[in-house]
């Protein structure tokens, strides 16, 4: 019996056959497929939102054009996952990043399969997310991969932890 294994670095179809997902690629706005593999190499911070919602999501992308301001140019990514992904198309999702001035090469906006799209919440974030529904909480993952830690963005301590976190990593990597 064939299996493909976790190391192939080109798999000929997204893992999600796997057992427990720990990858990934789903689609950017540009068009272009991003694996979970293309995210190693620096820090970068995860989050789940749609582009119709009215409130919650607004501010949480607020709070991430806040994080690209303070670290712009500087090795951090952004990686906002729609839990919308029938009206998220990368289309829709370039107006909206376009309304938060997201640089489309620190701060990704990725959409795919709704189940697939649960499956990476809940296996590869530890976070629930599902049609339209997720958590106030951004995910900060270190270059190789593992999760650093959980977030509560509406709490300001929370936030500037996330934010000396994120300081912390950066400075370590230029070191």
């Amino acid at each position: 019996i064939h299996s493909e294994s976790i190391e192939d670095p080109t798999p000929s179809h997204p893992p999600e056959d796997e057992e427990w997902l720990s990858r990934f690629e789903l689609t950017e706005r540009s068009g272009k497929t991003v694996k979970s593999e293309d995210l190693l190499g620096q820090p970068y911070v995860v989050s789940f939102f749609y582009s119709t919602c009215p409130s919650i999501c607004v501010q949480q992308n607020q709070k991430l054009k806040e994080l690209q301001d303070a670290f712009e140019g500087e090795g951090v990514r952004f990686v906002a996952i729609s839990v919308d992904p029938e009206t998220d198309t990368p289309e829709r999702l370039r107006e909206y990043a376009a309304r938060f001035g997201a640089d489309e090469n620190q701060w990704l906006f990725m959409t795919g399969d709704l189940t697939y799209i649960r499956r990476i919440g809940a296996e590869v974030y530890r976070q629930h997310a599902d049609k339209q529904v997720h958590t106030e909480r951004f995910i900060l993952v270190d270059a190789s991969g593992e999760i650093e830690g959980f977030y509560d963005w509406p709490q300001k301590r929370q936030f500037e932890k996330l934010k000396d976190a994120i300081r912390a990593m950066i400075d370590a990597e230029d070191s």
